[in-house]
């Protein structure tokens, strides 16, 4: 029996859509949501302290906030061409991406990868951007 477990995090970054035909082409911020979920099976041992988890929430919260939020919260990101990755004095992730939901997504995957057991699958990421919009990766087919 495969379960699906989701952890909610979030924070608050700005970026740049450097070349966009519209406002998002300035530095602007967002207070984003990142949902992670994970599939797999509980564990089933009762001599484990884990059994009946598919993973520790906790675990899961370790795992992203090293990996992402720690390196995306309250950051600067934008794309290496942009005018502003030479801006000095802030915290700041220059890409080789522009830096929307979808390819965000993309690039968190990729720094989760590996990270969680083998039992264990990442299923899917969202990453709302606003309350009313939102990308979706489903990372497992």
């Amino acid at each position: 029996m495969l379960l699906r477990i989701s952890k909610i995090f979030e924070f608050q970054m700005a970026h740049s859509l450097s070349g966009y035909d519209g406002k998002c082409s300035n530095i602007h911020g967002h207070n984003y949501r990142f949902v992670v979920t994970l599939q797999g099976q509980p564990i089933d041992n009762l001599n484990n302290a884990k059994n009946g988890m598919v993973i520790d929430f906790g675990d899961v919260k370790h795992i992203v906030q090293q990996k992402i939020i720690d390196i995306f919260d309250h950051a600067l990101v934008v794309p290496q061409h942009s005018p502003f990755a030479s801006i000095e004095g802030t915290k700041k992730v220059v890409t080789d991406f522009q830096p929307t939901s979808e390819n965000l997504l993309i690039h968190f995957a990729s720094l989760l990868e590996g990270c969680f057991p083998e039992r264990i699958e990442l299923y899917s990421l969202q990453l709302y951007e606003t309350d009313t919009s939102y990308a979706e990766l489903i990372c497992t087919p």
